[in-house]
């Protein structure tokens, strides 16, 4: 899939989905459903507009590009959201990008969505355009619940990552080059590729989960380790089940899938190694 700055767009006919699509949980999905073009913005719109009330993203960039190609878009088309585009008006934007810029043919937006300066535009204002057939999906429901990128950021943030995969559609997922540790996971006889979390991000609660590293079997802690005096903060170690190898600043995608417990301090380093051998054989039945 090809992603393009909105500047560098050339207009042709584009069915366009538009939205921030953090996350692309289903119901992004389903706006996105039939178009060849995603619009998106980047960064979010409100750490331009009201900075202190905007939300940790759940994907970077070009993680949000790679979940979009997984859907058959054609073209990402990214607008770098800044303060002269915050003061874009509602039918400048629908005249600048849509149609001039983009040549778009089709639009399809969620139901709440809202654009333009001060959010003034709305989806009436595209369904009575003429010059572009306009399709609103309504908001999806999953387990009686409105899906929304707010309500998954809390569920992933509170450790509820096999909650938060019913409204993703998929596991959710942590991308991060590995680091060398202390070299403490080796010395117990559970060797871990480590990730520092970027903070910028959501990310799971503190404990320990089954997931999948690169699509192998892994039992993933995420915290600061208790036992041990290290001063290095949050870490995330994945030890990567029957794997032997270097990942050294590969970069490792973990999909995580279910919260196996808290980080605790234990009684003694011993019932440590034993209470992992217990995670690793329930994170082998959950991933593998």
């Amino acid at each position: 899939m090809k992603v393009t700055p909105l500047p560098e767009a050339r207009p042709r006919p584009r069915r366009v989905a538009v939205g921030v699509f953090d996350g692309v949980h289903v119901g992004h999905r389903a706006v996105i459903a039939g178009a060849d073009t995603v619009l998106t913005f980047e960064p979010h719109p409100l750490a331009v507009i009201a900075p202190e009330a905007a939300p940790k993203p759940l994907t970077r960039l070009d993680v949000k590009a790679d979940l979009v190609a997984e859907l058959g878009v054609e073209e990402m088309v990214v607008i770098g959201f800044d303060a002269q585009f915050a003061r874009l008006e509602a039918p400048e934007f629908v005249d600048r990008v849509l149609v001039e810029r983009l040549g778009a043919t089709h639009v399809s937006v969620g139901r709440n969505f809202r654009f333009g300066h001060k959010a003034a535009g709305d989806t009436a204002l595209l369904e009575a355009d003429a010059r572009f057939e306009a399709r609103v999906v309504e908001l999806v429901e999953v387990e009686g619940e409105t899906v929304s990128s707010s309500h998954i950021r809390g569920l992933v943030a509170a450790g509820e990552v096999e909650h938060a995969e019913a409204f993703l559609g998929r596991p959710f997922q942590v991308r991060g080059e590995v680091v060398r540790g202390d070299g403490r996971g080796r010395e117990l006889g559970w060797p871990t590729a480590n990730l520092v979390p970027d903070e910028r991000l959501v990310r799971p609660d503190q404990g320990v989960y089954a997931a999948r590293a690169d699509g192998r079997p892994a039992a993933v802690n995420i915290g600061v380790r208790p036992q041990f005096e290290t001063g290095r903060g949050v870490l995330i170690e994945a030890h990567v089940i029957d794997f032997e190898g270097d990942l050294y600043g590969h970069e490792l995608r973990l999909d995580f899938l279910k919260r196996l417990r808290g980080e605790r301090l234990f009684s003694s380093v011993d019932a440590l190694v034993e209470q992992i051998a217990r995670d690793v054989e329930e994170a082998r039945a959950v991933a593998g």
